[in-house]
């Protein structure tokens, strides 16, 4: 049931970090996936109606993935995330910044730190999110990344009930 799964997301304006809880009634091998795998997060890492397009994405320690999101008009917002750390199955970091479209990098960025853990046939997904700057992640709030990311999670959790599990 979906009323079940645990939601939390809380800012920190202080300490310039967002948390976010998410939980999945699905494997953690395929939550995992799903976060690490361009052709997956390319199908639910966009908020509707906009979509996500990975350029490129090596997921490993000192890789990137660069991607757009696109809006229904065609206009892209780029991205570069770059892997700083990787333990299989439970926990990746990265480095995040916006991006132009030959990829030159529009600092202050962030770092994120994803962790995976099931219990029960259930994946809780934490992730961390320091912002190097609080203007940066005010204006990101103003843009609605709060709302941006829980339709992210949301799209997520339509395309795992029409996945296999």
């Amino acid at each position: 049931m979906k009323n079940d799964l645990l939601f939390d997301f809380n800012v920190d304006k202080a300490a310039k970090t967002v948390y976010i809880t998410r939980e999945f009634n699905a494997p953690q091998a395929l939550i995992w996936d799903a976060f690490t795998k361009a052709e997956l997060l390319d199908q639910w890492s966009a908020p509707a109606p906009m979509r996500a397009k990975t350029k490129y994405m090596d997921f490993k320690i000192g890789g990137r993935r660069f991607y757009a999101m696109v809006a229904p008009d065609g206009q892209e917002g780029w991205a570069v995330q770059e892997y700083t750390s990787i333990t299989p199955k439970t926990n990746f970091k990265m480095y995040s910044t916006f991006a132009d479209k030959d990829e030159n990098r529009v600092l202050p960025g962030s770092e994120w730190d994803h962790n995976f853990s099931e219990e029960k046939g259930r994946t809780k997904v934490s992730i961390t999110i320091f912002n190097e700057s609080l203007e940066r992640m005010e204006k990101m709030i103003e843009m609605g990344f709060a709302e941006a990311y829980t339709m992210m999670l949301n799209g997520l959790e339509t395309l795992l009930n029409h996945t296999e599990k």
